[in-house]
Parts: C-alpha cells; sequence; structure tokens
C-alpha cells in the first residue's frame, strides 16, 4: 500500500516536527478557499495533484474532491448541539459537508462510539458507519526534563493542568472559577493551548497562561503535573486525556460524552456545568493519584495508534473490495 498525502497550498513547508512521514502534494487552492470549491464545484480533484488513485480518505469531515471511493473521518458532531460554540461560517462549513458525505461517502470512520452514535441518529447508515478509535503515544520524561521545563516555565513543584484550544466548548472559565474555590493551598492551573475564538479567559491569580508550547515541553508539562483537568461540554474522542494516563497523571473530566468513554473507568468523572462538582472532582484526584495513576496507565497502553491504523487498513479493503471486487495488500 502506498500513502500520499494532499493538502491546500501554503506559503512554507510545515516546521520539522510538524511534517508528515509521507510525500505531500499541493492543490492550487489555500485552506478556506479549496474547502469552499470543494463543496461548491467538487474541484479540484485530488487526482489533480497525485494522479490517478484507488481511494481517497479525508481525515476531516470536510470531504475532498475525488473520482475515488471516498472515506471520510468525523471527529464529532458538535456543531449540531451547540453551534453557539462555533463561528457562524464554520458552522455553515460543516453541514454542507455533512450532507454531501451522507450521499457520497462509502466509509464514515468514528473515533468514538459516542460519534458514531451521533452519526446514525443524523442521517447515516449504519452500513456507512465504522468505530476506530485514535490511540496515544507514550513519550518518555525523565525528572530533569520535568525540572527544567518547571524552571523554563516559572512552576510550582504542584500543579493542575489543562491542554487544549482556547474556544467555548473547553469550558475553561468554569474550570477556573472551580480551582478559585479550592483555596490557596490547591496547586494552582497551568493553562496550555493555541487561542481559538470565543473565549475572553477572565484572569484569576492563580492561573497561569503559557500559550502554545513545543510538543517535547508538553509531555514534560503532563508528566509534572498534580491532575490533569478536562471538563470539556462536548468531544468527540478527548486524545489529551490519554496522553495525560500515560504519563501517569490522574485525570478530571466530563461525564456522559465521549470523555467517558475515553477515560473507560479510570479518571474522575464531574458534571461539566457546575464549577462545584469540577473542584470536588479535583479534589478526589488529588487524594487518589496513587490508583488513578496505576488505572491510568493500564488504560492508555490498550489505546494504541498501531491499532488505529489497523483497523483503518481494515476499512480501506473493505472499501477496495466492494467497489472494485478485488483485495488489495
Amino acid at each position: 500500500m502506498q500513502l500520499l498525502g494532499v493538502a491546500g497550498r501554503h506559503k512554507a513547508a510545515p516546521l520539522e516536527p510538524y511534517r508528515p512521514p509521507i510525500a505531500v502534494h499541493s492543490l492550487p487552492l489555500a485552506g478556506p478557499y479549496l474547502y469552499e470549491s470543494w463543496l461548491r464545484l467538487n474541484w479540484p480533484k485530488v487526482e489533480g495533484a497525485t494522479g490517478a488513485v484507488d481511494l481517497v480518505h479525508a481525515t476531516s469531515i470536510i470531504p475532498a474532491a475525488s473520482g475515488a471511493p471516498l472515506v471520510a473521518t468525523i471527529h464529532d458532531l458538535a456543531f449540531l448541539h451547540e453551534p453557539e460554540h462555533f463561528t457562524k461560517r464554520g458552522v455553515g462549513v460543516f453541514q454542507r459537508s455533512l450532507a454531501i458525505l451522507r450521499k457520497r461517502a462509502t466509509r464514515i470512520i468514528c473515533v468514538s462510539q459516542a460519534t458514531l452514535d451521533d452519526c446514525l441518529e443524523n442521517g447515516f447508515s449504519a452500513e456507512q458507519l465504522r468505530y476506530v478509535p485514535n490511540g496515544v503515544h507514550h513519550v518518555d520524561v525523565d525528572s530533569e526534563q520535568i525540572n527544567a521545563v518547571r524552571n523554563k516555565y516559572e512552576l510550582p513543584q504542584q500543579y493542575l493542568l489543562f491542554v487544549g484550544t482556547l474556544e467555548p466548548r473547553k469550558n475553561l472559565q468554569r474550570l477556573i472559577d472551580a480551582v478559585e474555590t479550592l483555596g490557596p493551598d490547591a496547586p494552582p492551573l497551568v493553562v496550555v493551548g493555541a487561542d481559538g475564538w470565543g473565549t475572553e479567559i477572565v484572569a484569576q491569580s492563580r492561573v497561569k497562561m503559557l500559550g502554545f508550547v513545543p510538543s517535547a515541553d508538553l509531555a514534560a508539562l503532563y508528566a509534572g503535573a498534580a491532575a490533569f483537568c478536562y471538563p470539556s461540554l462536548r468531544e468527540g474522542f478527548g486524545l489529551p486525556i490519554l496522553e495525560a494516563m500515560s504519563h501517569g497523571v490522574p485525570v478530571v473530566t466530563s461525564l456522559g460524552s465521549s470523555t467517558e468513554e475515553v477515560s473507560g473507568g479510570a479518571a474522575v468523572l464531574v458534571n461539566p456545568n457546575s464549577a462545584s462538582s469540577i473542584a470536588d472532582g479535583i479534589l478526589r484526584a488529588l487524594e487518589n493519584r496513587e490508583a488513578l495513576s496505576q488505572s491510568g496507565l493500564t488504560r492508555s497502553r490498550s489505546v494504541t495508534w498501531e491499532r488505529t491504523a489497523a483497523l483503518t487498513v481494515e476499512v480501506y479493503r473493505e472499501v477496495l473490495e466492494e467497489t472494485t471486487g478485488a483485495s488489495r495488500g
């Protein structure tokens, strides 16, 4: 099997740490213009950059234009449930994409059972849908690296950690409010993540905003945390939960969504709409660190990218056999 990447036109190649390990071919339009052209005109075709292909996998909800069978990954349908958490333009793009995928996609990969159930309730057939969960890479971090990162960002010995894009559905303000109720003896909150949109954080004395950090620093920030807090209102998967667990860090996350599913019984679950519930969950995580650390490590080791890749290849084989009658290796 040969894998080719396709992307919209960029001014420059990505930095080395973020460069994919495959050849990436450029289409003639940049991101937003490319998406609109795909949705309105079904152009430019992927094959214009790559030559003939047997199958196209759109790894997000935007349906790539192609004459080949289409597989698409849907991470979540949050824009249908809480459109106020997205830009008006974004909701429009996602809704049009969804309508096209219902008709054109041979298979839809869903990263969680929660997302698969949501797709069933929103017009997809069971035959189209396949459950392929994400995985997590474990990154070894030693005490020297943890101390170096603590010193670099001027962090205390004990801190709570949040990682994610700053946007409304991440529920960051309510987490901050919860931390403020814990009192001066509780660890402060460290917030890691690029600015998104629609979230104006009310600054608090016990919150340190780091913004975007390099991936090498992020691993050490996870490993050094007293607890990881992720009370998101809605996620398709919630990869930071597993990233924290892979470092043996206790996790506090939300009841009743894919975050509960992904945590696999190894996290403290809270009501994300209640600051007092979040605060209580943080205290429980700090009090039960050893047990949560062990259960989290066990959970993270059961969820690997190797399994994700194998299940994805099985989806490709299904599609190729169905559309061409031939099994491909």
